[in-house]
């Protein structure tokens, strides 16, 4: 019988224009689904919370500097090379410009998105968004 599966820990931010419209990121080559889109974020290390690494990879991947961030949702998504627990985080405040430090392209959404493909750990997440704002996803 084969062992289970560890969780890697993920914080992810949902950063949200005063206009409501949402920042999707491209993933950069080199990483799984190359190219698919997604909310920013990444791993939580060793003695972070979800808040300090958020905090942290907005700034290494974009950045910027986030203010307050709490969880929203977490969900879980097994992926083929990762069993993946996603911390989401409602951002509505940051400074900086946007700089795209791994050389990802960005893209502000209204929903429903026009970009594609996008990660299928998003995907709930960008219904429940779609479900408050009183939309079809």
């Amino acid at each position: 019988m084969s062992e289970p599966r560890k969780h890697t820990e993920v914080a992810v931010g949902i950063l949200i224009r005063a206009d409501g419209a949402l920042l999707l990121s491209t993933r950069p080559e080199g990483k799984p689904y190359a190219g698919y889109w997604e909310f920013p974020g990444g791993k939580i290390e060793a003695g972070e919370t979800v808040e300090e690494a958020l905090r942290r990879e907005l700034h290494e991947e974009l950045g910027i500097t986030i203010g307050g961030a709490q969880v929203w949702k977490t969900t879980e998504h097994d992926y083929p090379h990762a069993l993946v627990r996603l911390h989401w985080c409602k951002v509505h405040e940051w400074t900086g410009e946007f700089e795209m430090r791994e050389g990802q392209a960005m893209c502000w959404q209204q929903l429903p998105l026009d970009v594609s493909p996008v990660l299928p750990g998003a995907m709930p997440v960008l219904e429940w968004m779609a479900q408050e704002r009183g939309l079809a996803a």
